[in-house]
């Protein structure tokens, strides 16, 4: 079943380690300092990287009227379950909502990817059609809208609170 807390959401999901380089930053970088054989979609090399990363964005999830079973009817071959509600290879996963009125200038919302993708012949390239969405460039914490943990062990979202001091901060830094 899905969990509600995500539905009306635009979330990226991450590790606890990783959320912990996100804060470190000040935002999520569209390239993080992680190796590639440690990230999605990097097996058969940059050629075939993920759509979103392709174009220098931030990968998140918008589920705004999101119904799975419809969803997976129409798009039988997408992941999504890899990630909902934690990341498959983890025991927890961190889900950061992001504000829609701090992130609208850099947003993509997943019908403009898939068709920015078809525009650029870039077919071969991973995406989650229609709930894969991009924010272009880094994600400021002061889009943070909420933070929570999910722990696949008593399968529950728990809400994580951010220091005020990371909140407010405005720009992340450059890689």
């Amino acid at each position: 079943m899905f969990p509600e807390i995500l539905r009306e959401g635009i979330w990226h999901t991450t590790s606890v380690e990783r959320f912990e380089g996100i804060l470190t930053a000040g935002g999520i970088l569209p390239e993080p300092p992680i190796p590639d054989m440690d990230r999605w979609g990097t097996a058969c090399g940059p050629s075939q990287y993920p759509f979103v990363r392709s174009i220098g964005a931030v990968s998140v999830f918008d589920f705004s009227g999101f119904d799975e079973a419809t969803y997976e009817e129409k798009y039988p071959l997408s992941m999504w379950r890899t990630f909902v509600p934690c990341f498959s290879k983890w025991d927890e996963s961190i889900w950061i909502e992001l504000d829609r009125s701090a992130i609208k200038g850099s947003f993509i919302d997943g019908k403009a990817i898939i068709e920015r993708r078809k525009q650029q012949s870039e077919l071969g390239r991973k995406i989650m059609p229609i709930i894969e969405a991009a924010h272009v460039g880094p994600v400021q914490i002061s889009a943070f809208r909420r933070v929570y943990k999910y722990n696949k062990q008593d399968q529950e979202f728990r809400q994580i609170q951010i220091p005020n001091i990371l909140a407010s901060k405005r720009s992340v830094a450059p890689g």
